[in-house]
C-alpha cells in the first residue's frame, strides 16, 4: 500500500510539473510574430517529402477559424510538409499542437522544422507523438557532410502529453545552438549545428494533428 501511495503522489508530482511551467512566449511578451496571422495560409508552401516524390492534389492542410487552429487532416495526403516562405538565422519559434485521439494504439508522427533547406533535403525536427517525441533529429551538415543525427537518447526526460492533449514546443535557435523546450522545460539541445540559416516548416504524415499560436520571435 505505501508504494501504490508513493507511486501516485511521484505521479501527481509530475503531472502538476508540467502544467506549471510556463513557456517563454508566456513571460516574454514582446517582438512575437503570428506566422498564422493570414487564415489563407498566404506565405507557407506545401511541398513533398522526400523533394522528388509527387505532391498530391489533394491539401492535407486547412485552417480551422472557428477553432484558431492550423489542422492536418493527414490520411488526405502523403508525406509532405507546409514551408513557411522566409528564411530565418536566429529565433525562438513557438507551436503549439495536439494529435486527434485515433482508435487503437497508432504510432503517431509530425514534426516541427527548423533551418530546413528550400526543399528539405537538409533539415532539423522537433519529432513529436503520443506521449512521445520531444527530441531533435534530422538530416544536416556535420564537417561540411550530410549526415544523419538523432538525439533522442541525449533526452533529458519525456514530457510530451498524449494524443488528444495540447503540447508547446519552443525551439530555440541561435548560432550554432538548436534547443527544444516541451511544455516549459528544455528537453534537447543541438550544440553543434553547422547550418545558420532556413525555413521553418511544419509535418503532415499521415495522422490528424492540429497546430495553434504558431509565432516566432527573431533574435539579434
Amino acid at each position: 500500500m505505501r508504494f501504490i501511495i508513493c507511486s501516485l503522489l511521484v505521479t501527481v508530482a509530475v503531472l502538476a510539473a508540467l502544467a506549471q511551467v510556463p513557456a517563454i512566449r508566456e513571460t516574454d511578451t514582446s517582438g512575437w510574430t503570428d506566422l498564422l496571422a493570414d487564415k489563407s495560409l498566404k506565405g507557407w508552401t506545401r511541398l513533398p517529402i522526400p523533394p522528388t516524390a509527387p505532391l498530391s492534389e489533394v491539401s492535407p492542410w486547412n485552417f480551422d477559424a472557428g477553432a484558431g487552429t492550423l489542422v492536418c487532416e493527414g490520411s488526405k495526403a502523403g508525406h509532405e510538409w507546409l514551408r513557411f516562405d522566409r528564411e530565418l538565422s536566429n529565433f525562438v519559434l513557438h507551436v503549439e499542437w495536439a494529435f486527434t485521439k485515433a482508435v487503437g494504439e497508432p504510432r503517431y508522427n509530425s514534426g516541427v522544422f527548423v533551418r530546413n533547406g528550400g526543399d528539405a533535403v537538409i533539415w532539423h525536427q522537433a519529432q513529436t507523438g503520443s506521449a512521445s517525441g520531444g527530441y531533435l533529429f534530422g538530416d544536416t551538415l556535420v564537417g561540411g557532410v550530410k549526415q544523419r543525427v538523432n538525439l533522442r537518447e541525449q533526452m533529458k526526460e519525456q514530457r510530451v502529453r498524449p494524443a488528444g492533449e495540447w503540447n508547446t514546443y519552443e525551439i530555440r535557435a541561435e548560432g550554432k545552438s538548436l534547443t527544444l523546450s516541451v511544455n516549459g522545460a528544455p528537453t534537447n539541445e543541438w550544440a553543434g549545428c553547422e547550418v545558420p540559416r532556413g525555413f521553418i516548416g511544419l509535418e503532415a504524415e499521415g495522422f490528424r494533428i492540429e497546430f495553434r499560436n504558431v509565432r516566432v520571435k527573431e533574435l539579434p
